[in-house]
């Protein structure tokens, strides 16, 4: 029997809309999830501010300040879900 292939869920294949803090990270365009996520890693392995110590650790600069609801510094997964509060 040949393997099903996973289908993308189609609820994190739509575009959503950067807010204007978000934007400043990801740009403005509408972009899946997925791609808001790839490009929030991007910005923050280009800038290092993965903590060096504790890798689950963001830390933020003043762009993702803003997206982060003031915080220095996030675990991974609290990141997720303040990124989501910025897009629509």
């Amino acid at each position: 029997m040949a393997a099903k292939k996973r289908k993308p869920n189609a609820a994190f294949m739509k575009p959503v809309q950067p807010d204007s803090s978000l934007a400043a990270v990801v740009g403005s365009k509408p972009l899946p999830r997925t791609q808001v996520t790839k490009k929030l890693w991007a910005y923050i392995k280009r800038r290092g501010l993965q903590d060096k110590k504790k890798k689950t650790m963001i830390n933020a600069d003043d762009n993702l300040k803003v997206v982060f609801g003031g915080k220095k510094q996030v675990t991974m997964f609290e990141m997720t879900k303040l990124v989501s509060r910025h897009l629509k």
